[in-house]
């Protein structure tokens, strides 16, 4: 008889110390392998397994591609790195990154589905935006079972809110009861495993194997979805738009995939990079113009001069404008549907001029 042995917990914003109390619970002995994805700088050492082993029973580690998958131990993603299962075997990949991430919560949950079906247990923890919902959702599409802890004690509540918004799950549940909750599932036999169809499937092992580095455009990705006439904000790819139940989400030719929200997010990151890179250009035109019209000032030529200091003076005027949408522009994403009044975590991050 089979059981819910494989565990995969994906977080953001607020994660380790949720991860903590999550480990913190288990039992020595518990009969699962569990898997994490967190959010983290690419270009930071982690330290996360050695937290993780110091607060609970279970070692925990980067594991490297091509380990087996053992029960009673946690597979950390390391930075930078997709975390990914293929026939009871990790994988580690410098894949596409998916909703702005690598490792990406999506992409763990997609492999773990389609390997391990019903014997998989999803766990979305506190985070911001959305990574993570469609993961879960192909979880329990698969059989496998969707947690979710309770948002009103989440320190971002974004993730599970968007969660729960946007599909059923089976259990949603505070962090203090997360541990227990899995001991229990874990002992639990599994059902049936639902079947699917062959173009679903066949979606599913496509956008797996391009988690695992290999082309998108080859793997005829421009065909599975309908053609956009969006850019991707990583590589200005074009995007295909893809529907999972009620969730919409965006993959480019080269790879990169965005939920609507992660993909809101990037578009006003890009827009307010290009608002940049124009009051720059400005600026240095009217330098130029400046240095111009002193050139002329220097031999006596007042009117010559006059001409390119008045441009230069326009030019400037031009740019004040632009530095103030700058300084007013703000780092959207869906998640503006889950503002509260009053309540600044709800509330999209606003740029301030820090170049």
């Amino acid at each position: 008889m089979a059981f819910h042995d494989i565990v995969a917990i994906g977080t953001s914003a607020g994660g380790v110390a949720a991860l903590i109390e999550v480990v913190r619970s288990l039992p020595k002995d518990l009969r699962a392998a569990v898997f994490v994805v967190i959010h983290m700088s690419p270009s930071s050492p982690s330290i996360l397994p050695e937290i993780l082993s110091k607060a609970g029973p279970l070692p925990a580690f980067h594991p490297a591609d091509g380990d087996k998958v053992q029960h009673g131990r946690v597979y950390v993603a390391r930075p930078d790195r997709h975390l990914l299962v293929e026939k009871n075997r990790v994988l580690v990949k410098n894949g596409p990154k998916e909703n702005r991430f690598r490792p990406a919560i999506d992409a763990l949950f997609r492999s773990i589905a389609y390997t391990y079906g019903p014997r998989a247990i999803g766990v979305v923890l506190t985070g911001t935006l959305d990574d993570g919902t469609s993961g879960l959702w192909t979880i329990k599409r698969h059989g496998g079972v969707a947690v979710v802890q309770d948002p009103a004690g989440a320190h971002s509540p974004q993730m599970p809110m968007n969660v729960l918004s946007e599909m059923k799950v089976d259990h949603v549940v505070p962090l203090s009861e997360m541990g227990s909750l899995l001991t229990r599932l874990v002992e639990k036999p599994i059902g049936p495993r639902p079947k699917r169809s062959a173009k679903e499937q066949k979606r599913l092992v496509m956008e797996i194997e391009i988690a695992t580095k290999d082309n998108a455009f080859d793997r005829g990705i421009i065909g599975i979805g309908e053609l956009t006439a969006f850019t991707c904000p990583e590589c200005q790819g074009a995007l295909v738009k893809l529907k999972e139940g009620d969730i919409t989400r965006f993959r480019c030719h080269t790879g990169h995939a965005f939920t609507a929200s992660a993909l809101l997010a990037g578009i006003s990151e890009a827009s307010e990079d290009h608002l940049w890179r124009a009051m720059q250009s400005i600026e240095g035109f009217t330098m130029l113009l400046n240095q111009i019209g002193n050139q002329f000032k220097d031999k006596d030529q007042p009117q010559e001069a006059e001409k390119f200091f008045k441009k230069a003076e326009q030019n400037r005027k031009r740019a004040r404008v632009i530095h103030e949408s700058v300084i007013e522009q703000e780092s959207l994403s869906e998640d503006l549907r889950f503002e509260k009044p009053g309540d600044k975590r709800f509330r999209p991050r606003r740029k301030r001029n820090n170049r």
